[in-house]
């Protein structure tokens, strides 16, 4: 399995798939790695050679990824917290930051799954 920026990404796959196993790196990014460093988008991740590796480290050199983009993304709430911003409330609150509903929906952020029971109706007797 190659190894790039700490991520073993799979072998069976086409590199432009198998980027995007990377933290921070979709399809169209992937693209524009592989075009840069002048990689085949159909080749497979096991078929790389080790010039394509390097050039493909060095592409994503360019690109905050991983722990880097994740350390930044935590960063970035923190300040929003801090400043008591309306989207900082909200994360210290745990609820929706991007203006979505919260009467009926929301489950998932808030913690409060439902689990789903019977109608309020009673089961009719067993017949003797």
């Amino acid at each position: 399995m190659p190894r790039l920026t700490g991520v073993n990404i799979p072998d069976q796959k086409q590199i432009l798939y198998s980027l995007t196993y990377i933290y921070g790196v979709g399809i169209s990014s992937a693209k524009k790695i592989l075009k840069q460093a002048k990689v085949k988008q159909d080749k497979k991740a096991k078929n790389l050679t080790e010039k394509e590796l390097n050039a493909l480290k060095k592409a994503l050199g360019d690109y905050k990824v991983e722990g880097d983009l994740k350390r930044s993304l935590v960063s970035d709430i923190k300040r929003l917290k801090e400043i008591k911003c309306w989207r900082g409330m909200r994360h210290s609150k745990g609820l929706p930051v991007r203006g979505q509903k919260t009467r009926k929906n929301s489950r998932t952020i808030r913690g409060n799954v439902r689990k789903t029971v019977a109608s309020g109706r009673k089961a009719p007797p067993a017949p003797k």
